[in-house]
């Protein structure tokens, strides 16, 4: 696809938010990403892609689409969302986060209100929103993480990964009183691992903090992503019985099933949740 389609809208409906994180750059979140929100819609499911990692943003580039706009423009007032949002894939559209503006990396109260106003005036129907989060632990990705109903940290074995992902849940949870959080073990060799790289950051949390870690599943570190994902394609797509790609559609199974979200985690998102059709 060489550039973006504009969004139809229709009804609004509950959205599911959920934030895709990592303590550490380099455990593969952003394909993750992709690939979970392409396996949600080729299940029927509509997404909608925030690209939280703003100014170093990338998410058009795995769907190989140009978009014109970006959430700059609606922070500069030059744009309203239904002009900036994409369609990349059947079933997929995208808030671009644009690259290379440095004035993006901590948003101050007033750009967090236009996002949130932007946000509540979508009428399109969408299941699921996927916040693609940067790495870290900065005022971003604690705004996103906040913002959304679910959190999911995404780890893989490198030890330096499993230290920044317990960081960044240490800090959730001490400063934001977030107590429940999901896991994705990603580059694992096999479920074996992946569950083993889960009960290792489940036994340290327990031990040092209060919060509930959810095994979503593991992806396994598969040459058929490498490949795809350096072609500009998504792996669910084009190469849909790769293991990697049963593995994320087991883990989108997973989020579907789910039926205990009736939790509402307070602050910012309550109002998350009022825009976009949850409470």
């Amino acid at each position: 696809m060489s550039a973006g389609r504009t969004m139809a809208f229709g009804q609004i409906k509950q959205t599911r938010t959920i934030s895709i994180t990592s303590g550490k750059g380099g455990v593969g979140k952003t394909t993750v990403v992709c690939n979970l929100a392409s396996q949600l819609a080729k299940q029927g499911k509509n997404v909608l892609i925030l690209d939280g990692d703003l100014g170093m943003a990338n998410v058009d580039i795995m769907f190989n689409t140009r978009t014109r706009y970006t959430i700059n423009d609606l922070f500069n007032g030059q744009k309203n969302i239904e002009e900036v949002l994409v369609q990349v894939s059947p079933h997929i559209w995208l808030l671009p986060g644009g690259s290379g503006f440095t004035e993006l990396q901590n948003l101050a109260d007033r750009e967090k209100r236009v996002l949130l106003d932007q946000l509540s005036s979508i009428k399109q129907k969408f299941d699921y929103m996927l916040i693609d989060t940067a790495p870290g632990i900065d005022s971003n990705v604690m705004y996103f993480n906040t913002s959304a109903q679910e959190i999911c940290v995404i780890v893989t074995p490198d030890p330096a990964s499993f230290t920044d992902a317990y960081a960044l849940i240490k800090v959730l949870n001490t400063y934001y009183q977030e107590k429940r959080f999901s896991i994705i073990a990603n580059q694992v060799r096999d479920e074996q691992e992946g569950l083993s790289v889960y009960q290792k950051l489940s036994d340290v949390c327990q031990k040092f903090l209060y919060v509930s870690l959810d095994y979503l599943g593991s992806i396994p570190s598969d040459v058929v992503v490498r490949r795809t994902t350096k072609a500009q394609q998504i792996c669910t797509l084009s190469n849909p019985d790769a293991v990697a790609s049963q593995s994320i559609k087991r883990i989108a199974d997973k989020l579907n099933s789910r039926q205990d979200l009736g939790h509402v985690k307070g602050g910012i998102q309550f109002f998350w949740e009022q825009i976009m059709g949850v409470a």
